[in-house]
C-alpha cells in the first residue's frame, strides 16, 4: 500500500495516461488484496476497474449463509449492496449492486476462501493532469475503511446478511412449490404492490397491502419464515378485473416481476411466480424475421403468406401475434397480457364488427378464440387484465376483482354472468393451434463487432442495447430489470455470431451457453474481470435477437 501511495503522490501534475503505470498492480493491504486490472486512459473514458479480495475468515462470515447457491446468491448480493452503501460518499467509487431484484451476477464473487469485489473508480484528475494527492488519499485511506466497514466485522452487518439470505432462500422455496400445488403464482398476504412511481421500483409509501379471498388462499411453509398464508392463482385462464385505477395492472405488474427474488424491504419478497411466464404486448414498428404467425393472422392481402413472417414495421396486431409465438417457441408456460398494450383487433372482434366485417375478410383470429387451446392443447396458461370487455368470462378458470386495490373472487359471478348475457359472436376457428418450431439462426447475420476483430457492445438503460453498430429496441420487454443483463445479452448474441457454423438452433445453444455460465462465471463471455454483468432467461435473450434488424432466421 505505501509503494502505491508513494507512486500515485510521484505522478501527481503528470499527464494523465501515466496513470497507465499502475496498471496489472497487486497491492497487499492490512486485511485484503487490491488488483488494479484496467485503468482509464483519459479522465472522460469509462472508469478504472478494480477488485479486492477479502478472505472469509477476516469478513467473519458464518458458514450458514454459505450453505446452498440461494443463500450463497443472497450472500454476494448483499456484500455488494453494503460495499455500495459505505461507497455512497464517494462519487468516484461505484459497484454495481442492483435494484430491487437479486441477480446472479458479477459485481461480487465467492472464490476459494476469499470474497471477490468488483468495483469501479473514476481516477481523479484536473483537466488532463493527474491529481495524485486526492488518487493516493482514495485508494489507500478511502478504500481500505469503505472495506472494512462494508465487508468486514464488526462493520458487517452479520444479522441483516442473515435475514438477506433467509428471504431468498424462502422465495426460491416458495418458487419450487408452486408446481405441486397447481399454481402458476403465490402472492403473500401483507404484500406490498403499488411502486413509487413508474421510474422508481421501491415500495409505495402508505400502499394498501394486499389481502388474499378466502377462496383463493393458500398456505405454504417455506424455511424460515414458516407458514406463509396468500393469493394462490391456479393454472389456466385467469382474469383480473376492476374499475380503472384500482390496481388491476399493479397486480399484473408484481406478477411478472415474480420471476426475480427481491430483496427484504420491498413488499414483494413472497410474490413468485413460475420461472417461465412471458409478458406480451403490441409493439408497433418493431422488425419480425421469420416467425410462423399463420395460427393468428392468416393470409394478408395481396397473397402474402403468415408462415414464415418478416417485416421491419410490424403493425399492433402482427407484432403481438409475433412476440405471442416466440414465447412460445422459449417455452413460456404462463402469458401475462394487459388490454392497455395490447392490440385491440389481436385479442377480440365482438358480434356487431363481425356481421360488419366478415370473417373472409379478416385474417386476424382473435386471443379469445385461441386462449382456450392455448390451456388445452399446448398446456400453456394466460393472466390478463380485462376491464372492458366481458367477453373473455365464458373461458376463464378464475376472475379476480381488484377493488381498491384489495382482491377479490367474483369467477362465480362472471360465469353466472356469462349465461345470462350471451356474447352473441361466433367462434372464428381457423384450424388447430400447434406448438411453434424452433427457427434456424444464421449466426453470421449478428453483426457484432463495431471494427474487424473489436467487438461492441453497449447498453442505454433498460431500453436500448447496441450490438456493433446496431441499436436494438428493447423498450417494450418488460421483465428486463437491469442494464447488466443487457449487457449479457449482448455477450450471448456476440458468442452466437462467432459459432462459425452456417445456421443453429439459437434456443438450444443458448440454454446450452446459459447452464455452462452458471457452473462457471458469466465473465467468461468477456474474456476479462467483468463487474457488470447479470444473468437473463433464454426470454429476454431471445427478445432481444428477435428483434436484431437484419437478422437472418426462418
Amino acid at each position: 500500500m505505501e509503494r502505491l501511495r508513494a507512486k500515485l503522490l510521484g505522478l501527481d501534475g503528470r499527464n494523465y495516461k501515466a496513470y497507465k503505470d499502475i496498471q496489472g498492480w497487486v497491492v497487499e493491504f492490512r486485511h485484503f488484496n487490491l488488483r488494479i486490472d484496467h485503468v482509464q486512459g483519459d479522465p472522460y473514458a469509462a472508469p478504472s476497474r478494480l477488485r479486492a479480495f477479502v478472505p472469509l475468515a477476516e469478513a467473519g462470515v458464518p458458514e450458514r449463509v454459505l450453505q446452498g447457491s440461494a443463500r450463497r446468491r443472497a450472500t454476494r448480493d448483499f456484500l455488494a449492496r453494503s460495499f455500495r452503501r459505505a461507497a455512497r460518499p464517494e462519487r468516484d467509487l461505484s459497484i454495481d449492486a442492483g435494484g430491487q431484484t437479486v441477480l446472479e451476477r458479477t459485481a461480487c464473487l465467492l472464490t476459494g476462501d476469499h470474497i471477490e469485489l468488483r468495483f469501479r473508480l473514476e481516477l481523479p484528475g484536473r483537466g488532463r493532469r493527474i491529481m495524485g494527492r486526492r488518487a493516493a488519499e482514495l485508494l489507500c485511506s478511502v478504500l481500505p475503511e469503505i472495506v472494512e466497514h462494508s465487508l468486514m466485522a464488526p462493520g458487517l452487518d452479520l444479522e441483516a446478511l442473515e435475514h438477506h439470505c433467509n428471504v431468498v432462500e424462502d422465495q426460491v422455496s416458495l418458487r419450487a412449490q408452486l408446481a405441486d400445488h397447481d399454481l402458476l403464482a403465490f402472492l403473500a398476504d401483507g404484500s406490498s404492490l403499488p411502486r413509487a412511481s413508474g421510474i422508481d421500483d421501491r415500495p409505495a409509501k402508505d400502499a394498501i397491502l394486499l389481502t388474499s379471498p378466502e377462496s383463493l388462499r393458500i398456505r405454504l411453509a417455506v424455511p424460515n419464515s414458516g407458514e406463509v398464508s396468500g393469493l394462490g392463482i391456479p393454472h389456466g385462464i385467469t382474469l383480473i378485473v376492476g374499475g380503472g385505477f384500482h390496481g388491476k395492472s399493479t397486480l399484473l405488474k408484481a406478477l411478472e416481476s415474480g420471476i426475480y427474488d427481491h430483496i427484504p424491504g420491498d413488499g414483494r419478497e413472497f410474490v413468485v411466480c413460475e420461472s417461465s411466464a412471458v409478458k406480451i404486448r403490441a409493439e408497433d414498428g418493431r422488425s419480425v424475421a421469420g416467425v410462423d404467425i399463420s395460427d393468428f393472422i392468416g393470409s394478408l392481402p395481396g397473397g402474402r403468406t403468415t408462415e414464415s413472417f418478416s417485416t421491419d414495421l410490424a403493425s399492433g396486431s402482427t407484432s403481438q401475434a409475433t412476440t405471442l409465438v416466440e414465447a412460445l417457441e422459449v417455452g413460456a408456460q404462463t402469458i401475462f397480457l394487459d388490454e392497455d398494450t395490447s392490440a385491440t383487433n389481436f385479442m377480440i372482434r365482438d358480434m356487431r364488427m363481425q356481421a360488419l366485417v366478415s370473417k373472409a375478410s379478416e385474417p386476424i383470429t382473435p386471443f379469445l378464440d385461441r386462449v382456450r387451446e392455448l390451456r388445452d392443447v399446448l398446456g400453456v396458461s394466460t393472466v390478463l387484465v380485462m376491464g372492458g370487455s366481458g367477453d373473455y368470462f365464458d373461458d376463464a378458470d378464475t376472475v379476480i376483482q381488484m377493488d381498491a386495490y384489495r382482491p377479490r373472487d367474483v369467477t362465480a359471478d362472471a360465469h353466472s354472468i356469462a349465461r345470462k348475457h350471451p356474447n352473441g359472436r361466433d367462434e372464428e376457428y381457423a384450424g388447430p393451434l400447434s406448438q411453434p418450431r424452433n427457427r434456424q439462426l444464421v449466426p453470421t447475420s449478428i453483426k457484432a463487432e463495431r471494427k474487424p476483430g473489436i467487438v461492441k457492445i453497449g447498453v442505454r438503460g433498460l431500453d436500448t442495447l447496441i450490438v456493433g453498430r446496431t441499436d436494438i429496441d428493447l423498450r417494450a420487454v418488460e421483465q428486463l430489470v437491469d442494464p447488466c443483463q443487457l449487457r449479457s445479452v449482448g455477450w450471448i448474441l456476440a458468442h452466437l455470431s462467432q459459432t462459425g457454423r452456417t445456421a443453429i438452433d439459437p434456443i438450444s445453444e443458448i440454454r446450452r451457453l446459459l447452464d455452462e455460465l452458471k457452473k462457471t462465471q458469466l465473465d467468461s463471455l468477456t474474456g476479462r474481470p467483468d463487474g457488470d454483468l447479470a444473468l437473463p432467461r433464454v426470454a429476454e435473450v431471445m427478445a432481444a435477437l428477435n428483434r436484431l434488424r437484419g437478422v437472418q432466421m426462418g
